[in-house]
């Protein structure tokens, strides 16, 4: 039976071995570029040894990669694609009193959003989301939510949503005397 220890060196020595072929450099030149022997680092690459935390902060950097890549902080999400109910992350609340929160779990390769965002009376999203591209879906999920939209207003209710361009000029109010809620979803992400 392995030891974690074991499986993490072993994970670490394979990402960096693969992301070295994927740059087609070969063992020699990564270590003189990071400034250790050719040994070394094949000493890493096949977890008979583990780096110091400088030595993999370099190495990421010669591999135009991130420590977190490294060892791996982004597999889980690969994975675990499931976002429960419990794991919805509160991101903000702004001065109206719209609230924010990210459904979707963090990941530096994700190509888009995904929020609920939460009005109450009169509330409105402020410029809190803005973006200069990309493109941006909304659904209302309940109450009523008046988009103004390039000097348009549109008026969504519960089951109705709007798709535009993230380089228009918008805002969303709540036009609802209770609670509305909306589902957006933005890309490229916002955050």
């Amino acid at each position: 039976m392995q030891f974690k220890p074991l499986i993490i060196m072993n994970r670490i020595g394979e990402r960096i071995k693969k992301k070295r072929e994927q740059l087609n450099l070969q063992l020699n030149e990564l270590a003189e570029k990071i400034g250790i022997s050719p040994s070394a680092l094949s000493q890493i690459e096949k977890a008979k040894s583990f780096p110091s935390i400088i030595t993999l902060k370099t190495i990421a950097e010669k591999l135009h990669t991130t420590v977190g890549e490294l060892i791996g902080e982004n597999d889980s999400l690969a994975n675990n694609p499931v976002v429960h109910k419990s794991d919805i992350r509160f991101i903000d609340q702004n001065k109206s009193g719209t609230v924010f929160y990210l459904l979707s779990q963090h990941d530096v390769n994700k190509q888009m959003e995904t929020y609920l965002i939460r009005f109450s009376k009169a509330s409105a999203i402020d410029g809190f989301i803005t973006s200069t591209f990309g493109q941006v879906f909304a659904y209302v999920l309940s109450g009523e939510v008046r988009f103004d939209l390039d000097g348009k207003s549109f008026i969504l209710k519960a089951g109705d949503n709007i798709y535009f361009n993230a380089k228009s000029q918008f805002n969303a109010i709540n036009f609802y005397d209770g609670i509305s809620e909306i589902i957006w979803v933005q890309s490229p992400p916002h955050f």
